[in-house]
């Protein structure tokens, strides 16, 4: 039988509790964390026509992980209340009372703290684009009480990595950039809406919005016409930052996936509907190798 917590001496309570705020964060389950970078990805390396300030990348690399952790504890706090009633969150730090709704909020405090002081960094435009970001993600976890569309303002809080890296690299946010904020909002509703297909018998059970909840039995096919656009914004982000070959080839596989991804929901199961989930890592993985080779191989 495993010793008590209270039984440890501190520095295993210390390393017990810790674990606890990690588990919080989600730095377990780091689908969130690539969900989020590679967008950023894509925008810096087109920003920058493959070749990112090292300073830059850096900065926008931790700023993800930690605006990510951030954004999950603000979710926790959110729903500290509706979690205990959902199979698939029941078990996280706050449901069980392992971390308390202040300890949440400090943690989040710092989080956001440490990533506006990498912002800092940057130039004055940037800044001012973080203090946007700040209230995106703040807002969100507070939507699903509200609307049925929290998952379109999760895109624009995943997709204004894109104006920031463009303002960061360049110093302005051209048209390219809002044309691939775009890209990443379309983007968000169909994995945010696979993701809210799981846990929709228990949201409606509670009152949860969701657009899961919104498109009903049109679930399967609106997010089909969703990666559709999808997918033609992404060409047109393309043709209008001179992509070629390289990146196309890599639509046509994120095309695919797409379709995998809608095999994977046909029946609505929950399980298979968060495998769809996850394999949205894999197209915005696929899409930035599409504009990492175009530019190793064919920049002058």
């Amino acid at each position: 039988m495993p010793e008590p917590v209270e039984a440890r001496g501190p520095a295993a309570r210390l390393a017990a509790q810790l674990r606890e705020y990690a588990l919080l964060m989600r730095l377990h389950r780091p689908i969130g964390t690539l969900l989020l970078l590679w967008p950023t990805l894509w925008a810096l390396w087109v920003a920058a026509e493959g070749r990112p300030d090292p300073h830059v990348f850096l900065v926008f690399v931790a700023g993800v992980v930690l605006m990510r952790s951030a954004g999950c504890v603000m979710n926790d706090f959110a729903d500290r209340r509706i979690d205990p009633h959902v199979e698939r969150t029941r078990d996280r730090p706050l449901p069980r009372g392992t971390v308390t709704p202040i300890e949440s909020l400090l943690i989040a405090a710092a989080l956001g703290a440490a990533a506006f002081a990498l912002v800092l960094t940057l130039n004055r435009l940037t800044v001012l684009l973080a203090l946007g970001g700040a209230v995106l993600t703040i807002t969100y976890p507070f939507l699903k009480r509200f609307t049925h569309l929290p998952q379109v303002w999760l895109g624009a809080a995943f997709g204004w990595s894109v104006p920031m890296a463009f303002a960061a690299q360049t110093g302005a946010v051209p048209p390219l950039a809002w044309l691939m904020f775009i890209a990443v909002m379309l983007w968000a509703v169909v994995y945010d809406t696979m993701y809210a297909m799981v846990d929709r018998d228990d949201d409606l059970k509670l009152g949860v919005r969701s657009t899961a909840i919104l498109f009903g039995d049109a679930d399967r096919q609106i997010i089909g016409a969703v990666q559709v656009l999808l997918l033609i914004a992404l060409w047109l982000v393309g043709r209008q930052a001179g992509l070629g070959g390289w990146y196309y080839g890599a639509l046509l596989l994120a095309g695919l996936l797409s379709a995998w991804q809608q095999v994977l929901i046909r029946r609505r199961r929950p399980a298979d509907c968060f495998r769809a989930f996850l394999n949205n890592n894999y197209y915005g993985m696929v899409v930035f190798l599409g504009i990492l080779l175009h530019y190793t191989f064919t920049s002058g």
